[in-house]
């Protein structure tokens, strides 16, 4: 490994992330008792502009009436290039209970956003003698952020995962879809014709490799990567198939913009039996093999050795993180 040593941040369960629009209180003790791992209350693009002040009172409100149990609250304030922003802010930390846990910040371009709210939250809970400090999520959604995450990702000790908003970021880059987060048949290999002529269509993921530079950043600077939305939540299988694309890049959680998708995420991001199973046979056989003074060895007619230890580790330990959850 290198010298350089990559801190992680706070380990959170975010394998769901479930979205409740602040405008609709009524919606927030359903939140609580369902099976999402993270719940943000959305005071941006879910909320019109009329209604975001009293979006903001039914947020502060509702984080110390509440029981929200064991799971991770975060509220998502508007964007740094609105007036609603130092409000929600403000009014957060100096009006909220300690039972917050997160900020999450929409449309993070540069490292010096998040330099600007650290500062301020800094200074609010300095000031106002907050017990927790404020953790922060930041969603990348624009090409601005992409060209900059790496420094976006390591500008805080507040950070704590980097967020793949696929909707803005498709606007950002011009991108020819109007989904969210769907596949888009244009985006297709066509194959060479066969002997009889024929010519296969193999659809690729376009989001393929903005997904997974956030995933690079993210790991090297200690924090969760979370894929974003999918917007048709009918289509439970797209969702469960974008999902396990994400967690086969490293990914810990996908957005929840139903209820009905919370299950589904809580399924792709978890690892199955078989796979911690297996992981388990693996620790098992390296630590014999070290008995013996051996740094390889063969299971099921695999090589494994010290690297397999290190992928085996990471699955047993996301096993028991949500065993204890």
């Amino acid at each position: 490994m290198s010298f350089h040593t990559v801190e992680p941040c706070e380990p959170r369960l975010n394998r769901s992330e479930l979205a409740v629009p602040g405008s609709q209180p009524v919606l927030f003790a359903k939140a609580a008792k369902s099976a999402a791992d993270v719940i943000f209350l959305d005071l941006e693009d879910a909320v019109a502009p009329d209604d975001k002040p009293q979006a903001r009172r039914n947020v502060i409100e509702a984080i110390g009436d509440i029981d929200w149990g064991n799971k991770t609250l975060s509220v998502r304030i508007n964007g740094l290039d609105t007036h609603y922003m130092y409000r929600d802010v403000v009014d957060l930390l100096e009006q909220c209970s300690d039972r917050l846990d997160l900020i999450m910040i929409p449309k993070v371009g540069t490292a010096a956003d998040i330099y600007a709210l650290d500062m301020l939250c800094t200074q609010i809970e300095t000031a106002k003698g907050r017990k927790k400090r404020v953790g922060f999520e930041l969603i990348i959604e624009t090409a601005l952020g992409m060209q900059n995450i790496g420094a976006i990702a390591g500008a805080s000790k507040r950070n704590e995962s980097l967020h793949f908003g696929v909707a803005d970021y498709a606007a950002s880059t011009r991108a020819r879809t109007t989904s969210i987060g769907g596949a888009n048949p244009d985006y297709a290999i066509l194959t060479e014709p066969d002997a009889a002529g024929v010519r296969d269509i193999h659809w690729g993921d376009m989001w393929h490799y903005a997904l997974a530079r956030m995933v690079v950043a993210a790991r090297a600077n200690g924090l969760r990567p979370i894929d974003g939305p999918f917007g048709n939540f009918s289509d439970g299988d797209g969702f469960t198939a974008a999902a396990r694309r994400a967690a086969a890049l490293g990914c810990e959680g996908k957005w929840a913009i139903h209820p009905s998708q919370v299950a589904l995420a809580n399924e792709a991001m978890s690892p199955s039996e078989i796979e911690v199973g297996r992981a388990r046979r693996i620790l098992a056989a390296m630590d014999e093999a070290a008995k013996g003074g051996r740094g390889a060895v063969s299971l099921d007619g695999k090589l494994i050795d010290y690297a397999s230890i290190r992928q085996a580790e990471v699955l047993v330990r996301k096993a028991e993180q949500i065993g204890a959850a």
